[in-house]
């Protein structure tokens, strides 16, 4: 008897440690969903991808939270969690009020207690998305302004910074590289947004846990994670997804899976997308237009009338990407995983450059970037086991094998010029947790990066084949090494107040020696050490009526990198760029102000302003290189410039977003952006985008999803032109004075998804519906006219 009251009790306590695993499901398809943010009064945690959760520290006796940026926040009690089975339905929420971030400082928390402003694009967001890159999934959050120079590109601009002032990072590992330029670059699209669980932007400086270049903003990428098993079978898990788009014949694929056992898993992304020739809207601009092209044909280089000039000849390229992850569970308390990205593409034409003319004839016959390739190997180590200095610490060692190039010829030259870079990236980040007290929180790490360049430079007859060596892009055999360690604090003042505060040293080294072959250098030793110290304090308010303040003022800093200390380039026709030993780091120092309200999930309204200033700004500027004020680059007498210390800025902008819930079916949104920016000497800043923004109805019924959004951009004069836009004539349109200018423009978008069933999910949208031609700010390249655009996915 003894024994059979034993084995009943047992049984009925492993029922109920079992029952303490939740199962969370969307209410009409019955699928689990990821990331939902489940607390009580003292214990939180996030569902896994399987929709699972477990709640065995959470109390018995009181209410549990649910909440989700797709879906209505739940409260239930725990008695009446047991009554449902532990199984919990959320409704789909028409409107998406985000409640959970995790890349502001490295660790998730409730973006509510974050003083900075971010922007989170969800898991289901990117499934459903059409975004043919990165950059283009960028531009769907509405805060963040794209410039391309060529298809294949998209050049992030974030509160009037870009290029080597924003940072990118890629499942915690840093991509800014040394060499990355102050000119619009183009490296996001190694990214391949579909292997991607979730991005988040951080608006503004992100020195303080991210380090140099992180001024203008973070754009911190997260991509799939290897999934355990949770119900003693295997986890396995399936998709395909492919789309197809008729402005240029793009055509995509991508496979992902999921293979995990109990203590071990395995993930996987494979994409390739080819893209053909861009066609652009027939209603618009005829500057636009791309009425002629070089061939080369029977030894002879030709220039053709294009027979449809919006078609853009020469956009075409494809590429390639791979994720791979293994992620093994050593103990309850110890993870390692191991990461492997590749990618690679065609040969991307620099469709900018191929549009110049000289004279009556088109420039270049050819100008292309080779092969864009990234290799990277990361190995993370999590440990959760509670010491004196942490509660969760994570090592993250990575590997970066990086390469690029590019090659141009003149038209009817038989010189073909060639330069190529290869980076060997070394990297080491330690991140740590610390629970001080119930109100206190510390963030604590350090990161080490260690760069070794190889650059190259040759020139080619093509009609003989004979090379001969040309000056490099940058010094060869040049090394950039960067230390830090910081610390973050995020202490609950009390049940409305959170006050967040942090500090970071970072010191860099750069070691190189200039060639004296082809220039003679006044100087032939580039070294440079220089540190800085910097950090930030905010104050976060939630009241209980729905309001959410923000304060934040926080300075960030951009160290010298090898491209800016050491770069030999033509910057524009006529100018060239030459090695400066003497820059400083530039600093800024940045206020935000964030106030919002949530009321009763019918409307929502955020508003953001902030404004900074920008010290010891690196710009390119006049120089006299030896004494002299010209020198001859590639056959060309060229004005001589530098990356020089030679200014300050002022940077200021604000942000509306408003969401309003018109039935339970309708919500609208609305978003603006406004910024601008002037040097001492009045001149406008480079990076500074129009007024944008956009207006978006969606309905959400059942299985079927549509939505129309108008995409504004506001015009920017000749006369608020950056003085280095105004000497890129061809790249805009003429005013009534002759004088280029970027117009304002509009799009209309239409965009439908359907559930086909619990397994293929079906997209059609038409962009730019009334085919307008339009060329984004500083853009190379006009955007795609009318664009109808089909995908199918499936999930098993």
């Amino acid at each position: 008897m003894i024994r059979l009251l034993t084995l009943s009790t047992l049984l009925i306590l492993a029922n109920f440690c079992f029952a303490q695993q939740l199962k969370i499901v969307d209410s009409e398809t019955n699928k689990p969903i990821e990331n939902v943010y489940i607390f009580d009064s003292h214990n939180s945690i996030l569902s896994d991808k399987s929709g699972t959760a477990d709640i065995a520290s959470f109390t018995h006796n009181g209410v549990i939270y649910f909440q989700h940026p797709s879906y209505e926040n739940l409260e239930l009690n725990y008695s009446v969690i047991q009554q449902l089975n532990f199984i919990i339905k959320l409704k789909s929420n028409i409107f998406p009020i985000q409640e959970v971030v995790v890349s502001a400082n490295k660790w998730e928390q409730n973006i509510k207690e974050v003083p900075l402003k971010v922007h989170r694009i969800e898991k289901n967001e990117i499934v459903h998305s059409t975004s043919q890159t990165s950059a283009d999934l960028l531009k769907s959050c509405n805060q963040v302004y794209i410039q391309k120079s060529q298809l294949g590109g998209g050049s992030p601009m974030i509160r009037g910074f870009a290029a080597n002032r924003v940072l990118l990072v890629l499942d915690g590992v840093r991509l800014n590289n040394a060499i990355y330029r102050s000119g619009n670059l183009q490296n996001v699209i190694n990214i391949d947004a579909n292997s991607l669980e979730s991005a988040e932007v951080i608006l503004g400086p992100g020195s303080i846990i991210y380090g140099s270049d992180a001024i203008g903003g973070v754009m911190d990428f997260h991509t799939i994670k290897p999934l355990f098993s949770t119900s003693g079978k295997s986890n396995i898990s399936f998709r395909y997804k492919n789309r197809y788009s008729s402005a240029n014949n793009e055509i995509m694929n991508h496979i992902s899976y999921n293979y995990g056992k109990e203590k071990l898993s395995l993930a996987g992304s494979i994409t390739y997308s080819d893209f053909d020739d861009q066609k652009m809207g027939s209603h618009g601009p005829d500057d636009y237009l791309r009425k002629q092209y070089v061939i080369r044909e029977n030894g002879e280089d030709k220039i053709i009338d294009n027979s449809d000039p919006e078609i853009q000849k020469q956009t075409g390229y494809n590429q390639f990407n791979l994720v791979q992850k293994l992620r093994y569970k050593a103990s309850e308390n110890t993870e390692l995983q191991y990461g492997f990205h590749y990618t690679t593409s065609s040969d991307i034409p620099r469709y900018d450059r191929l549009i110049q003319y000289s004279g009556d004839n088109l420039k270049y016959a050819e100008w292309y970037y080779g092969p864009q390739e990234l290799q990277m190997h990361s190995f993370q180590l999590a440990l959760k086991k509670s010491t004196s200095i942490y509660d969760t610490f994570k090592v993250n060692t990575a590997y970066q094998n990086y390469k690029e190039s590019r090659h141009d010829r003149k038209f009817e030259s038989a010189t073909q010029r060639n330069r190529s870079e290869k980076l060997h990236i070394y990297s080491v980040n330690a991140d740590a947790e610390k629970k001080l007290s119930n109100a206190t929180h510390l963030f604590w790490g350090s990161e080490i990066t260690h760069n070794r360049l190889r650059s190259k430079g040759f020139s080619e007859n093509i009609e003989t084949g004979e090379k001969e060596e040309i000056a490099s892009r940058y010094p060869d055999k040049s090394q950039h090494t960067s230390a830090a360690f910081y610390a973050n604090l995020k202490h609950k003042l009390n049940s409305k107040w959170v006050l967040n505060g942090g500090l970071r040293y970072s010191h860099i080294w750069i070691n190189s020696k200039l060639d004296n072959t082809f220039y003679d250098f006044p100087f032939s030793d580039l070294d440079l050490s220089t540190g800085a110290l910097n950090g930030g304090i905010g104050l976060a308010y939630n009241s209980d009526s729905g309001w959410n303040l923000k304060v934040n003022a926080s300075s960030g800093f951009r160290a010298p990198n090898i491209d800016d200390i050491g770069k030999v380039f033509d910057s524009e026709p006529g100018k060239v760029v030459v090695p400066n030993n003497d820059l400083k780091p530039e600093y800024i120092y940045s206020f935000d102000f964030n106030i919002s309200r949530n009321f009763n999930q019918l409307f929502f309204i955020d508003f953001n302003t902030f404004y900074s200033f920008l010290d010891n700004a690196m710009i390119r500027g006049d120089y006299s290189f030896g004494g002299e004020n010209t020198i001859i680059y590639d056959g060309v007498e060229s004005e001589v410039q530098a990356i020089v210390n030679a200014d300050n800025a002022k940077v200021w902008g604000a942000n509306i977003q408003l969401i309003a819930k018109i039935s339970q079916h309708l919500s609208a949104t609305a978003n603006w952006n406004y910024s601008n920016g002037e040097y001492k000497d009045g001149s406008s800043v480079r990076h500074i985008p129009p007024m944008f923004g956009s207006f978006k109805l969606d309905y959400k019924a059942n299985h079927f999803n549509s939505g129309i959004e108008l995409e504004y951009n506001g015009e920017i004069s000749y006369k608020e032109l950056a003085e280095v836009e105004k000497d890129k004539a061809y790249l805009y349109a003429k005013d009534q004075d002759g004088n280029p200018y970027s117009p304002d423009w509009f799009i209309v978008n239409w965009r439908n998804s359907y559930q086909l069933s619990k397994t293929f999910h079906l997209n059609f949208s038409i962009e730019n519906v009334f085919d307008k031609r339009y060329r984004p700010y500083s853009s190379g390249i006009a955007g795609v006219g009318r664009n109808f655009i089909i995908g199918l996915s499936s999930s098993f």
